[in-house]
């Protein structure tokens, strides 16, 4: 279907998936571009690692090119493969941390990032250094939990909320939640910290229906 939206998880987990879908489940409405969201296919339990980052840049790649869609999403918040993916095709293709970043700087100077594990503090730093923005970081508290962890709807939420706490006592005015693990614990992160929380789902889902409706001939497919 070339009027959808396609999400691509580029990890296994079938949770993290689930997530994603439900975050970005109230854009999908009636004269809107559709969501998709999939996973791809033989990723890794999680992109936790430089090395996981770059195994899924080819394949990512080669999905983009069988999968015609009118914009296309990369599902993880470190953004793995966008440059190789946007060679892949001429339709918008978005990095969930970007647009999250983008999205909390509306909302105040200085943001705080809640991150996966310790190890995704580099990747996400090299997005920030891209964007000019790494001076702009108020504190970045990695988790260290297991993704299965994450997902949960309880197991982790008293953690995140105490890093939520912690970033905005550090001077963080926004806060990036930098796993898409943790898109449902939004609502309590934001209640702890008491400063808005960005979820990137739903950033990167409000940005992909703005690009789309940029785009004259989707938009006209999907009217």
């Amino acid at each position: 279907m070339s009027n959808r939206i396609l999400v691509i998880n580029p990890n296994s987990s079938a949770s993290c998936t689930r997530g994603m879908a439900a975050a970005m489940a109230p854009f999908n409405a009636p004269h809107l571009a559709p969501f998709e969201v999939v996973s791809l296919p033989g990723g890794p339990p999680a992109i936790a690692t430089w090395r996981h980052w770059y195994s899924v840049a080819e394949p990512l790649a080669q999905m983009v090119e069988r999968e015609a869609a009118a914009c296309y999403v990369i599902g993880c918040v470190s953004d793995p493969g966008l440059e190789a993916v946007r060679m892949a095709t001429s339709k918008p293709v978005l990095g969930m941390l970007r647009c999250a970043v983008a999205a909390a700087l509306t909302r105040g100077e200085r943001f705080g990032m809640i991150g996966f594990m310790e190890t995704s503090r580099p990747r996400q730093r090299r997005v920030l250094q891209a964007m000019g923005l790494e001076a702009r970081l108020a504190g970045f508290i990695p988790l260290n939990l297991p993704m299965e962890t994450l997902t949960d709807p309880h197991a982790p939420r008293a953690r995140i909320m105490e890093a939520a706490r912690q970033l905005a006592a550090e001077g963080a005015e926004s806060i990036v939640l930098g796993c898409t693990g943790l898109a449902s614990h939004a609502a309590a992160a934001e209640d702890a910290a008491g400063i808005p929380v960005i979820e990137p789902c739903q950033a990167a889902g409000l940005a992909a229906l703005l690009a789309v409706a940029g785009n004259r001939p989707a938009l006209q497919e999907v009217a």
